[in-house]
């Protein structure tokens, strides 16, 4: 993402093959600073394409690339937590505090976008739950999805609605599940936020790109989803 150059030649071509949404990944601070750099190349160029910044661990770098983008990616399994593959039972209080926690260290991403008009991916991935969802709930679509709506009750306790939600798997069955549980939850809890399908690599070209389809296309089928992003493609 640093470079700049080859991330506009690249943006360029993804426009003219007709993507409509492009996402970068910013895993520190240097890199969702490069962002701006790209934005005003863009704009020079009369490219008008929304942004995304894929934030992998660190907030700093969240709320650097909030700046320069329209919508932030954050992976609720590692924004606030540090994997320690614990073996631990969280008691009632000691999840609340967890929870507390959590809010913390996310509300002043979710203030920061309310102040700029930016907009939230919550992004599970199944191969990255923290250790407190990995403990009560397990690794599965419940967890995926539990992970995701921790941090949509927050953005909702502050006002923030501008909410784009996704449950990412390597597994197709799993990711196929983790959505359809997400929409059965999201109607329950009177929430109504657009989904963004993908199936994370999974083995090599076209392996992953079977399952890709078979991912991504049994969800549309069913009306699921709003926008795609297909792993382990070519170049655009």
């Amino acid at each position: 993402t640093e470079d700049v150059e080859a991330c506009f030649q690249q943006a360029c071509a993804l426009v003219q093959a007709g993507c409509e949404v492009i996402r970068l990944a910013a895993p520190n601070v240097a890199a969702a600073r490069a962002l701006g750099a790209l934005r005003k190349r863009l704009q020079q160029a009369h490219m008008q394409v929304p942004l995304v910044a894929d934030i992998h661990f660190l907030p700093q770098a969240a709320m650097e690339a909030v700046l320069h983008v329209d919508k932030v990616r954050v992976n609720p399994g590692n924004y606030a937590d540090k994997k320690k593959f614990a073996v631990k039972e969280y008691s009632d209080a000691d999840y609340q505090g967890e929870l507390q926690r959590l809010y913390e260290a996310f509300s002043p991403l979710v203030k920061r976008c309310q102040e700029l008009g930016k907009a939230l991916r919550i992004g599970t991935n199944h191969g990255s739950l923290s250790d407190r969802i990995l403990n009560r709930y397990g690794d599965t679509p419940f967890g995926m999805v539990e992970s995701a709506l921790e941090f949509v009750r927050i953005a909702r306790a502050h006002g923030f609605h501008e909410l784009v939600l996704s449950f990412k798997a390597s597994n197709p069955k799993v990711m196929i599940a983790a959505y359809r549980l997400a929409v059965e939850r999201m109607q329950a809890e009177g929430m109504n936020y657009p989904l963004h399908l993908g199936v994370t690599e999974a083995g090599d070209g076209l392996d992953g790109r079977i399952k890709s389809a078979i991912g991504i296309g049994t969800l549309l089928a069913e009306g699921i989803g709003d926008t795609v992003r297909v792993s382990l493609t070519e170049d655009p």
